[in-house]
């Protein structure tokens, strides 16, 4: 029985052997599949049963090993759909079934794959090179909030963006303590000042001839020449039409000690409506709030920092309506009173939170998995969060076509979350095929198959004895 052991033994290891190669070849052939995971071979040794001084060898059978978790170098792709998992996880994916555009229907299964070469197809979904389709949950671009509680298929579409009406105006500047107007003059004490001699009222919400919070066309050039710029930034209203806001100061009065110790310095803050108004024609709004500030330049009214201006019409169109009035944000320390010896204000930022409508321009994808979209009108936001899974026994997912896989007992459920690793946009992970080792490992099992046909050689040469016995 010994001989005829060796020869089934023999086959075995040459049928091992085989396998062996199998998957050698399948890995070499695979060495440029973006997102592919190599297949290694491990052997077992499958013993009888026998008495302990009767043991055998015995028979080898081989089986797969996957290295699902062992990732492949990161190579960028300058696509900026493109997205690599630089550590532990898959993406989630689908498999079209039938339809197109708006109407494709999907498996509505999850699959999962480390395959990132995604890019958008023709009805805005993103697929990759396999035909896999990316799954997520979408993010509402004005809110920001999650849509949904389930991943599904992403679709990005080219909508408009919708324009955002200005309610804020986040202001930055220094005020100097001696405003340098044209009529300013060291020698002559108040000449900085609006209402100095002009019959320009002195309720300080109420700077201008006869106390309307107004200057009219007719005052314009009196006006200019007590007041100094104060820059100007361009906000939108409710339908993305932009108008531009020029913002000009006049001080209405300085601190005094006698005889009301204590008053600080008063300034008054002035929008410009129609800078070419003649007559009786409003040229620049008072926005009828008292600013001061103490002796150490500190802002101290409005006691919220910021400054509601009125609702007002520049160039045709209608600003900061009583339903949405725009807020000039200073928040009590943006907004300074210190000497400067230029006499002008000093604006270091004018921002706004308004814009126009837009439409998208570009799509990319950030470090935390969300697909980021950058619109024509300026605005970057997040269209959608990928899905990706983690397991506690990657390597134990089936494999399918494509690069794919899918969830097995074994594999355990999935773990939904980057968890520490990260998505490396415009960049695509490569085979974890080592060529070189590829190559060793067959020199090995070539080694081996023909060992085994020695083996087989020399049993036949041993039977042929054997017969020859009996001749």
């Amino acid at each position: 029985m010994g001989v005829f052991s060796a020869l089934t033994t023999a086959v075995t290891g040459m049928q091992a052997q085989s396998y062996a190669l199998e998957n050698i070849s399948g890995n070499i052939a695979n060495s440029r599949t973006a997102g592919f995971k190599r297949v290694d071979t491990s052997f077992s040794d499958l013993v009888p049963d026998s008495a302990l001084n009767r043991q055998i060898a015995g028979t080898v059978a081989s089986y797969s090993r996957a290295t699902n978790t062992i990732q492949g170098d990161l190579n960028a792709t300058r696509i900026d759909t493109n997205a690599a998992i630089n550590g532990d996880g898959f993406f989630v994916v689908d498999q079209r079934q039938s339809g197109v555009g708006a109407s494709t229907q999907f498996a509505n299964s999850n699959l999962y794959t480390r395959r990132g070469d995604f890019d958008f197809d023709a009805d805005g979904y993103l697929v990759n090179g396999a035909g896999y389709y990316l799954k997520g949950q979408k993010i509402d671009p004005v809110t920001g909030q999650v849509i949904g509680s389930q991943p599904d298929v992403l679709r990005i579409t080219k909508d408009q963006f919708p324009a955002k009406a200005t309610t804020q105006i986040e202001y930055s500047a220094n005020i100097p303590a001696y405003p340098k107007t044209n009529q300013a003059n060291t020698a002559t004490p108040g000449s900085e000042l609006l209402n100095a001699g002009t019959g320009f009222g002195t309720n300080p919400s109420t700077t201008a001839a006869g106390g309307t919070g107004t200057v009219v066309g007719s005052d314009l050039t009196l006006f200019l020449n007590r007041s100094i710029p104060g820059g100007s930034v361009t906000v939108y209203d409710t339908l993305g039409k932009a108008t531009s806001v020029e913002l000009r100061w006049a001080k209405i009065s300085n601190a005094t000690t006698t005889p009301a110790p204590g008053t600080p310095d008063t300034w008054n803050l002035f929008i410009a409506e129609n800078t070419s108004a003649t007559g009786a024609t409003v040229a620049y709004r008072n926005v009828n709030t008292a600013i001061t500030f103490d002796s150490t330049g500190k802002m101290t009214l409005p006691a919220s920092g910021n400054i509601t201006i009125p609702p007002m019409t520049i160039g045709g169109t209608a600003i900061s309506p009583a339903t949405a009035p725009i807020s000039i944000v200073t928040n009590g320390i943006s907004l300074t009173q210190n000497g400067d010896t230029s006499g002008q204000i000093d604006a270091r930022s004018i921002r706004q939170n308004g814009y126009t409508a837009g439409t998208l321009d570009r799509v990319s994808i950030s470090n935390e998995g969300q697909v980021i979209g950058t619109f024509s009108n300026g605005q970057v936001v997040a269209l959608a969060q990928i899905a990706v899974a983690r397991f506690n026994a990657g390597n134990a997912l089936k494999r399918l076509d494509g690069g794919a896989f899918e969830e097995t007992i074994e594999s355990g459920a999935p773990i939904v979350g980057l968890g520490t690793a990260a998505l490396i946009g415009g960049n695509v992970e490569q085979s974890n095929t080592d060529i070189a080792d590829e190559f060793s490992k067959m020199i090995v099992t070539q080694q081996a198959y023909s060992a085994n046909t020695k083996v087989i050689s020399t049993a036949q040469e041993m039977l042929r004895d054997v017969f020859n016995i009996i001749r």
